[in-house]
């Protein structure tokens, strides 16, 4: 693929509609998109830049390695070019450093078109608010820790001969409170560390292994709960690339979600197939299903469909919220489709490593 930068053009052409009665100027849409503070910049069909609005020759001109961006934007291109949408966070060395939101999109007559957004500022807010989240989370495990270890020593100085039998089951329920706080708080620092976690980490791996895994970690509460999981790989041979902390992560989340919300008995499947594009992973459960009315906020942080029996069954209301911002941080998406009283698909839908 061919992806030149193009130098400034001034020039005026000018294309007729089909009626012959309009005639739009290439010089006005130039002034216009120039006019515009995110950088725009168009691919024809063949992969060679044809025009970059000032906007983005400033974003790409500020930074001292120009390279490194304009790779960014020749792989986003050439992705566009295949006919997939992609997204991403660069941050650019310069003075100072910028973050952009660089998206790039296929046009339906051919060729693509990269738009770059400056939201440095935007970055800076959310990295505060999540500093300052995992930080007091920090802070909270140490003292609720120490709660956790006096309560079941007051329980268990309570149960002995001599002890006061009164004060068994309050002391139990401060250490069941006090385990849901720390559930709570390590859920906290997992979204802070997924929300701005980078692709240093990234590798190329298989979707059998982390699936695999994934269901492990869900394992022990399905055998407590009396609950099966079956794997169905309708096709096994598919790569990812991506964190695979993460990706382990949202799948397991999504498998116990099935799992606690399923009774003695029941079956929950994981389901894996894939598209030319994409692979797609299915969890399937036969619980008792979401009402149409939280559909769209079951995704949100500290969201809970039923409130008591979230507590009953120990939620925090942030795993949805994980595996949404997985999925994002990988160019994926989440869904979900629910019937009350029969059950819940989330499906999950990754692109894949093409090599």
């Amino acid at each position: 693929m061919i992806f030149r930068r193009r130098p400034r053009v001034t020039g005026v052409v000018s294309a007729s509609s089909e009626n012959g009665n309009t005639h739009l100027s290439l010089a006005f849409l130039r002034t216009a998109l120039n006019a515009l503070p995110m950088g725009v910049i168009v691919v024809d069909d063949n992969g060679k830049e044809w025009w970059r609005n000032r906007a983005a020759h400033n974003q790409a001109d500020a930074q001292t390695d120009g390279e490194s961006i304009e790779k960014v934007l020749q792989q986003m291109g050439q992705s566009a070019l295949r006919g997939r949408s992609d997204a991403q966070q660069v941050t650019v060395d310069g003075a100072p450093p910028r973050t952009l939101e660089v998206k790039a999109l296929p046009m339906i007559n051919g060729g693509a078109i990269i738009v770059m957004e400056d939201i440095t500022e935007q970055f800076l807010t959310d990295k505060v608010r999540t500093d300052f989240v995992a930080n007091i989370s920090h802070e909270l495990k140490t003292p609720v820790g120490a709660l956790s270890v006096l309560a079941e020593t007051i329980a268990a100085e309570s149960e002995e001969e001599g002890g006061n039998p009164d004060l068994v089951p309050l002391a139990r329920r401060m250490v069941l409170e006090s385990h849901r706080v720390s559930h709570i708080i390590d859920d906290l620092l997992e979204l802070a560390s997924i929300e701005f976690r980078g692709s240093e980490r990234y590798v190329v791996m298989g979707i059998v292994s982390l699936v695999n895994e994934a269901v492990a970690r869900a394992q022990p509460r399905a055998d407590r709960n009396g609950v099966n999981i079956k794997t169905e790989f309708v096709d096994s041979d598919i790569s990812l690339r991506g964190d695979d902390r993460q990706l382990v992560s949202a799948i397991s989340n999504l498998v116990e979600n099935a799992v606690k919300y399923s009774e003695k008995g029941d079956t929950v499947i994981v389901r894996v197939t894939s598209d030319p594009e994409n692979a797609t992973i299915e969890v399937i459960d036969e619980g008792i299903g979401i009402s149409a009315e939280h559909l769209d906020r079951v995704f949100e942080r500290f969201y809970r469909v039923d409130q008591a029996r979230s507590r009953d069954t120990g939620g925090t209301g942030l795993g949805l919220a994980i595996v949404r911002h997985v999925l994002n941080n990988h160019g994926g998406e989440v869904n979900v489709r629910s019937t009350e009283g029969e059950g819940s698909t989330f499906t999950l839908t990754i692109p894949k490593f093409l090599g």
